[in-house]
């Protein structure tokens, strides 16, 4: 028994800092109309919660782009992360955005600034910069 007191005082401690910045925690919790004052350990455990549930997002949200093959976490990937999480899609869901429906006949850059070219007329003696990069057949 001794022992075990000996390690638990000989580990050293680990300090916890929340990475939210606590001015900003505390200006949104005020936000609240009913909430005047805002205790120091509050704001500690709400700082800490809330890295908490950022954290909890983030890895569900890649959890879900690579199952759907994906390098890149975007917004559909975190709704079906907040949807597959009963207690978090209770208040959240309705907060995220809905993601936007690709747009299909939507033409490409490089089409639009070609057919932009092509409809302006050629001045007399003067050639196009396409064509001197064309190779003649």
């Amino acid at each position: 028994m001794a022992e075990q007191e000996e390690e638990l005082s000989t580990t050293p401690t680990e300090t916890i800092a929340p990475s939210l910045p606590p001015t900003r925690v505390k200006k949104i919790m005020k936000l609240d109309k009913e909430i005047n004052k805002v205790n120091s350990e509050a704001l500690f455990l709400i700082s800490c919660c809330t890295d908490l549930f950022l954290e909890f997002l983030a890895e569900e949200s890649a959890r879900v782009a690579i199952q759907k093959k994906r390098k890149t976490v975007n917004l559909e990937h975190l709704r079906v992360a907040v949807k597959r999480h009963r207690p978090t899609s209770d208040f959240l869901l309705e907060s995220l955005p809905v993601a936007s429906e690709p747009v299909v006949d939507r033409p490409k850059m490089a089409e639009r600034s070609r057919a932009r070219t092509a409809e302006k007329p050629v001045p007399a003696g003067t050639r196009r910069i396409d064509d001197f990069f064309r190779k003649d057949s």
